[in-house]
């Protein structure tokens, strides 16, 4: 066992991809964490992070969820303007005063 310090993160996901990894890690009985670190630890080490019925698996909750992506797609995703606008933070009269320089 390997004592590690975790930390709280807000990345963004594609969220047919975030559908796909949470069925999954509840189908291994782990969290979301866990199977993420499990994967990227395997990727690090050029090693294939899933047996052949994990990946049996995952094709059929791809399939449920809609998530036609795959790593051919990595590094070319472009969000939707209307998913852009909903994470821009509005600027409103308070935190326009806030950002001035005094």
């Amino acid at each position: 066992m390997t004592i590690v310090t975790r930390v709280q993160t807000g990345v963004r996901i594609e969220a047919r991809l975030l559908s796909v990894l949470k069925a999954l890690a509840a189908l291994k009985n782990t969290s979301l964490g866990d199977l993420l670190e499990g994967i990227v630890l395997h990727a690090f080490d050029g090693q294939q992070a899933f047996s052949a019925s994990t990946l049996a698996q995952i094709a059929e909750l791809k399939k449920i969820y809609g998530l036609e992506l795959s790593a051919a797609d990595s590094h070319q995703l472009v969000e939707s303007e209307r998913a852009v606008a909903r994470a821009t933070p509005k600027r409103t009269a308070s935190t326009a005063k806030r950002g001035r320089k005094r």
